[in-house]
């Protein structure tokens, strides 16, 4: 049987019953579209979570308190109640490990904020004038944290444009706020800059934040001279590793450790921030993915119950093809055609559904999404695997049937 003969035998066929066949292809078109905008929503989380860790700095390398397995991608603060690194160790780091081009220590807590009879709890960093420097913060009006800020103990702040919106109001502008005092944890700070924006969300918000003199942060709300993270900038990519290593043995030897795997500190670059990031995603993607794919088997068993009973109201045709010739093959293949066609064309319409939803998630909400060339190819391939593998057992099925009882079928 020639192939042009079993297209249009099977176009035929499918639109001899259009509400069967439509009904079917809208079961692989769900599978195959919700596939497509799950698979989007997990590469989209990934996206956003490594450019959101570019961001934060180049040639980075972040020493946190408290063991390696407490160390996790997140806000600096919040990483439990360690308190084994102090403003000497940073000192320390800053004189004696080379290939460092800056260095900024960091104290971080979340307190209410209150400002005009408005308040939201946010990050408060404690900071230095390196910090801007080492962590790519640019300023849209005002000034940032400078080294006579933290030597004169001031209490100024830098609001983060999520923190300026919360406090004065969606429409409020810089301008208006430098100046403004606000409390934090019940002391009054001014006003003296807002950050450009830079992303994130949840815990990752990059926005909403204030930043005060570090100095001020340990004296009045800290109660001490311990830091929730030190930030270290290598003068290049190359040096990091040699840097990571130095700061290791050196913290190892100021906190008297001998065994590098009972340190009472971390110290991670963004390589392998993104790492880490990079497997939580993928595991996520993929479970996402696994939950949508539920719905491609249903389909699937919605594809071989039509063959099945489309088998049986065709038993008289088929009998009638083998008594004229047609053989096993030329029946298997007929049926076949058939469910792969259906699956096909489930797996085009599902992949530009999926596509459309993907793009109305990041339009309608903060949710970022990116579908790729490979998630297409893999939902297409799986749709027309899977017209084979429902479709095949009725196909043989077919192929079997005597032909004198077939032809006596009634």
């Amino acid at each position: 049987m020639k192939i042009i003969d079993v297209l249009d035998e099977t176009r035929t066929a499918l639109l001899s019953n259009k509400a069967r066949s439509g009904l079917t292809i809208l079961g692989i078109v769900i599978g195959i579209s919700s596939v497509i905008a799950m698979v989007s929503i997990g590469q989209g989380a990934q996206g956003s979570i490594q450019s959101s860790i570019e961001s934060m700095g180049s040639n980075l390398i972040m020493v946190s308190p408290g063991s390696q397995r407490s160390f996790g991608y997140g806000a600096e603060g919040g990483r439990g109640a360690a308190k084994t690194l102090t403003q000497a160790d940073s000192d320390a780091i800053a004189n004696e490990v080379s290939s460092i081009k800056a260095i900024a220590p960091a104290t971080s807590e979340r307190y209410q904020v209150v400002a005009k009879g408005t308040n939201t709890n946010t990050s408060v960093y404690g900071v230095t004038e390196a910090y801007s420097l080492v962590k790519n913060i640019d300023i849209d009006q005002g000034s940032f944290i400078i080294d006579q800020n933290v030597q004169n103990f001031s209490k100024v702040a830098v609001l983060g444009p999520t923190v300026l919106g919360d406090l004065f109001g969606e429409d409020a502008t810089a301008d208006q706020a430098i100046g403004q005092t606000i409390k934090i944890n019940s002391l009054p700070f001014t006003i003296i800059g807002v950050t450009k924006t830079k992303g994130g969300t949840g815990f990752n918000n990059q926005d909403d934040l204030i930043y005060i003199p570090l100095s001020t942060a340990q004296k009045l709300l800290v109660g001490g001279e311990y830091l929730s993270i030190i930030n270290i900038q290598a003068v290049d990519q190359k040096s990091m590793a040699d840097v990571q290593e130095q700061v290791t043995s050196l913290l190892l030897d100021r906190h008297k450790i001998s065994d590098a795997s009972s340190a009472d500190f971390s110290v991670m670059n963004q390589s392998d921030l993104l790492a880490s990031a990079s497997n939580i995603t993928n595991t996520l993607t993929l479970l996402l993915g696994a939950i949508a794919g539920i719905s491609l088997i249903v389909g699937g068993i919605g594809i071989m119950n039509m063959m099945l009973t489309t088998v049986t109201e065709r038993t008289k045709e088929i009998g009638l093809r083998k008594a004229i010739g047609a053989n096993r093959r030329d029946i298997t293949l007929q049926f076949l055609a058939e469910a792969v066609l259906l699956t096909f064309i489930g797996g085009l319409i599902g992949v530009a559904i999926g596509w459309l939803v993907s793009l109305g998630i990041t339009y309608f909400s903060s949710i970022q999404t990116s579908v790729s060339l490979f998630a297409v190819v893999l939902a297409v391939s799986v749709s027309a695997a899977i017209g084979i593998i429902f479709g095949y057992y009725p196909a043989r099925r077919a192929a079997r049937l005597n032909p004198i009882e077939a032809l006596r079928y009634e």
